[in-house]
């Protein structure tokens, strides 16, 4: 789905029927206001957003949805913008900004490359809540050797820490792994970092028995 937000009518009218034509769904909004009304979003989708407008302009809608935790990606159109303005909406987060009058295919490559932007995105949260999944299936002790390998360390080191013999460790280690779904401690420690957990310190395992 391509959402255009263009308070101009007749360019809203342009920009739906072009993308139309490239097989794209879309919906259109007159205000940033509108927009942020809208209660839902498709998983994978993207704006095409003109900067200037009455009410909230286009950079202060890219604030709001950030602040909403909206992050859908965006494509800036504007017949005044400047050179501070479209780094600013870059380091925002912006897939592109592009000048009226600007050509058909250049805006169609900018919605593309959008919009694959937030089929990864989505795909990248779909993995970490499948990792989120696997890790709760996972025991308490479980959980606390979880923490201590990904920490890395031994099977003798974690055993000292939690007060049990090597072999319980080793045993509830075959577990996590399985469990995980990880082939290797590389992949274990790829998981952990995945989910937020990337350096081994002494709360590492109150954050993550805390999950």
């Amino acid at each position: 789905m391509v959402f255009v937000v263009d308070d101009h009518a007749a360019i809203r009218k342009a920009l739906a029927r072009l993308l139309a034509s490239a097989g794209y769904r879309t919906e259109a909004f007159a205000s940033a206001e509108e927009l942020l009304a809208r209660t839902a979003f498709d998983a994978v989708g993207c704006i095409v957003l003109d900067v200037q407008m009455p009410g909230l302009n286009g950079l202060e809608l890219q604030q709001a949805l950030a602040t909403r935790d909206r992050h859908l990606p965006i494509v800036f159109i504007t017949g005044h913008g400047d050179i501070p303005m479209s780094v600013r909406a870059m380091k925002a987060g912006a897939v592109d900004f592009l000048p009226k009058p600007f050509d058909d295919d250049e805006l169609l490559k900018a919605v593309a490359l959008a919009l694959n932007k937030s089929q990864a995105e989505q795909n990248e949260q779909i993995e970490i809540a499948e990792i989120r999944r696997r890790l709760s299936t996972l025991t308490p002790r479980e959980r606390e050797v979880f923490c201590h390998v990904v920490a890395g360390q031994l099977n003798k080191q974690a055993a000292g820490d939690l007060g049990v013999v090597e072999k319980t460790i080793k045993i509830h280690r075959a577990r996590v792994m399985e469990k995980m779904g990880a082939g290797s401690l590389a992949e274990l420690v790829m998981m952990a970092a995945r989910i937020g957990i990337r350096t081994p310190n002494r709360g590492l395992t109150q954050l993550i028995l805390q999950e």
